[in-house]
């Protein structure tokens, strides 16, 4: 279950920004030029979001997408430094699967879901990108995936039974 948290709750955010893409539309008088930007941010203390945003100019762009961004965060379950169990996320043609690491193996994954896992603040994790190489979709993906992801507490009451007889 996807639960959005207030930027006011959270601590200073970081910002990072995935990719810049150049986006032209063809009128009558010529083209017209504006950017659009996707930016992650978080906490490194298990809250992270994304946005977009377009403009004329890149920093006003950037700027958007943070914005956008900070309305989009979501709470992210942790043990220790690593995700509770393995998920695949997918989004339009992205595809990302995503396994908790040992500590100290560090983030293998690629440009756009490592941004995102380092600013979640999860320092342990494996990824692959199995579909799309988008970075809006891969960014997307691995959005799902951490979203889709419970702690045994909710497994727990979910099912009914105590975390003791869950740990057998």
């Amino acid at each position: 279950m996807v639960e959005f948290v207030s930027p006011n709750s959270v601590g200073e955010l970081e910002e990072n920004v995935v990719a810049i893409n150049r986006v032209t539309k063809v009128v009558k008088g010529g083209r017209r030029l504006r950017f659009a930007a996707l930016v992650v941010v978080g906490d490194k203390q298990g809250h992270v979001g994304f946005g977009t945003g377009k403009a004329q100019e890149v920093p006003e762009a950037i700027r958007k997408g943070v914005e956008d961004a900070k309305r989009n965060l979501i709470t992210v379950p942790m043990v220790g430094t690593t995700i509770p169990h393995d998920i695949i996320g997918e989004w339009s043609g992205g595809k990302i699967l995503v396994k908790p690491a040992k500590e100290g193996a560090g983030v293998a994954a690629g440009g756009s879901t490592r941004s995102v896992m380092e600013l979640a603040g999860i320092n342990d994790v494996t990824a692959k990108s199995l579909g799309s190489s988008t970075p809006v979709n891969v960014v997307r993906a691995t959005f799902d995936a951490l979203s889709k992801l419970k702690s045994a507490d909710e497994v727990s009451k979910m099912r009914g039974v105590s975390l003791e007889h869950l740990a057998e």
